[in-house]
């Protein structure tokens, strides 16, 4: 097949069982004339719509995307008042990360058994289950005592199991009811909630204490309220279409065995998922220590070791809610766009995000204890060019899979990603950080370069600085922080590069495993694939889509 008429995904074909009268399972269809057909009768091609949708439909996306809006505040509210968490605890740099390495493995370890679960049972049931369970358990770590440490870690990580159920599942749904360039629209709508909602979770983690004058508690104490409405919109509203109905897919599902087979066998899904895995990474460690470096840098560059932490994160997350509203529905254009022409567009968009992104996200670095707006100024636009890839990467993964692998598919990718990227980034960072400390440690004062930044011992001059304190009461920065945290996180700036580089190698395969994958499930239906290219009629009856088509089978 010339790759040249490829479609933008595997939807975009229109399907024809052998058993029809020329009307597709989707009701939207157009003739042919004889010179485009070859024959002296008309004869009626069906194309799937993008255009019309129910309210149904949209109904259930708009549950998923508040879902997801939800389950990544609660995500991140902690990251808001980390500060406050270590000092309530008495906690170090390791165990602040360790807060969100143990949510993330739990998430991760239970994602494949959600995702198996997802493509046999019902997946309204099994959300609505998972959602209601995390919502009560972020409700009681609410209440660990201080001297209960690890007994917060055991909440975060029935969160994590509750969480797993929802996201490996919501994005399958989608693909369910959808089609087109419009599955993409939607998709970039749901991913849209991951920078949004983290954005979203430093701010209520934060509003409770630095506008209330409340406890920092009572930041855990919001997600649960609007979870509650969650869970009731799932059961109550929320659509769960038969798996493979937008393509009209008759496919049965497989046995686990054959089911991990063929992903393995797929290199489109593998170098996707490092990818992806890739940005986890960067995204995680950024996410959970951004604030806090921030903090410090600006300590740094004002000689003052009482910065707002508050004030800092509540920034931060407002630049990274804005640069996810700005970010992924650009990937998602561009992708759009550009494969129209460009078959193999979407992981070269995302790997000219994470490129992008990297000289961004270094000058942060460089710049936190020099000018705290122009770091700001940086880490939005790295954030923006880090966000194209969201709904890009779960785009590929819908037409590269046929539909009923798409649940495990997601489950591992959600694994894998997870596993190496940000489960063990926050926790990394941390460590690493604690490790540099004896090295950097200068006690009463703070040692930067004349820039303010990663000096090594014969550039550092010494900044006398206010005595620092462990009490937590003052909300003090210890100023010795600073230059270790700053070298730890240049392990983002590598792990960024390799990610750029597994996109582009995804972009190698594309082509091939989408085809792969559309004959799978023309198979499945009694159909065969033919192409066609277009002709000035498809335009003029507002087809759009690239001509690939099917026609059935003459036994």
């Amino acid at each position: 097949m010339d790759s040249k008429n490829l479609r933008s995904n595997m939807s975009d074909q229109a399907l024809l069982n052998s058993n029809s009268q020329g009307i597709s399972s989707v009701p939207s269809s157009r003739s042919i004339s004889s010179e485009e057909s070859g024959d002296h009768k008309p004869e009626i091609v069906p194309v799937y719509s993008e255009r019309k949708f129910t309210r149904s439909q949209l109904m259930t996306v708009a549950i998923l995307c508040f879902v997801n809006l939800i389950n990544y505040m609660d995500r991140f509210t902690v990251a808001g008042i980390l500060s406050d968490v270590q000092c309530f605890y008495g906690i170090d740099d390791s165990q602040g990360g360790l807060i969100q390495t143990v949510f993330i493995i739990a998430y991760m370890v239970f994602a494949p058994i959600f995702g198996y679960m997802g493509d046999r049972y019902s997946r309204r049931l099994i959300m609505a289950v998972g959602v209601a369970f995390w919502t009560v358990a972020a409700l009681v770590s609410s209440f660990i005592p201080q001297e209960h440490f690890y007994w917060f870690l055991i909440m975060r990580c029935l969160i994590g199991i509750g969480e797993a159920s929802y996201s490996t599942i919501a994005p399958t749904i989608i693909s369910d009811l959808f089609v087109d360039d419009l599955r993409s629209k939607m998709l970039a709508l749901f991913y849209f909630a991951i920078p949004v909602g983290s954005g979203l979770g430093y701010i209520v983690g934060t509003f409770p204490k630095t506008t209330l004058g409340a406890e920092w508690q009572w930041g855990l104490r919001i997600t649960p309220v609007v979870g509650t409405v969650a869970t009731l919109l799932i059961i109550f509203m929320l659509v769960d279409p038969p798996r493979g109905q937008a393509e009209g897919s008759k496919m049965e599902a497989t046995s686990y065995a054959e089911d991990l087979k063929s992903l393995v066998k797929n290199p489109s899904y593998i170098l996707s998922t490092a990818g992806s895995t890739a940005v986890a990474f960067v995204a995680g460690a950024l996410a959970w220590w951004g604030p806090k470096f921030i903090a410090l840098g600006k300590a740094v560059h004002l000689h003052d070791n009482t910065v707002d932490m508050g004030q800092v994160s509540f920034v931060f997350g407002l630049l990274a809610m804005i640069a996810g509203i700005t970010g992924v529905p650009l990937g998602s254009f561009a992708g759009q766009r550009l494969r129209v022409r460009f078959p193999r567009a979407d992981p070269l968009v995302c790997a000219f995000g994470l490129f992008m992104s990297t000289p961004l996200m270094l000058g942060v670095l460089l710049m936190a204890g020099v000018n705290t707006d122009a770091t700001f100024v940086l880490a939005f636009f790295g954030q923006v060019f880090l966000n194209l890839n969201w709904a890009i990467v779960a785009d590929i993964l819908l037409y590269v899979v046929v539909p009923t692998r798409r649940a495990t598919a997601a489950a591992f990718q959600i694994l894998i990603s997870h596993a190496l990227g940000d489960a063990g980034s926050p926790y990394f960072i941390g460590q690493v950080s604690e490790a540099l400390k004896p090295y950097f440690n200068t006690s009463s004062e703070i040692l930067v370069d004349a820039n303010g930044s990663l000096g090594n011992s014969s550039q550092l001059i010494s900044t006398p600085m206010p005595p620092l304190s462990g009490n937590c009461s003052n909300s003090t920065l210890n100023l010795d922080d600073y230059v270790p945290l700053q070298w730890s996180l240049t392990m983002c700036i590598i792990v960024q590069m390799l990610g750029g580089l597994f996109f582009l190698a995804t972009a190698v395969f594309l082509v091939r495993d989408k085809e792969k994958a559309d004959r799978t499930v023309a198979t499945a239906n009694g159909s065969v694939l033919t192409t066609r290219s277009l002709t000035p009629e498809d335009s003029s009856t507002g087809c759009d889509n690239p001509a690939l088509e099917k026609e059935p089978i003459v036994n």
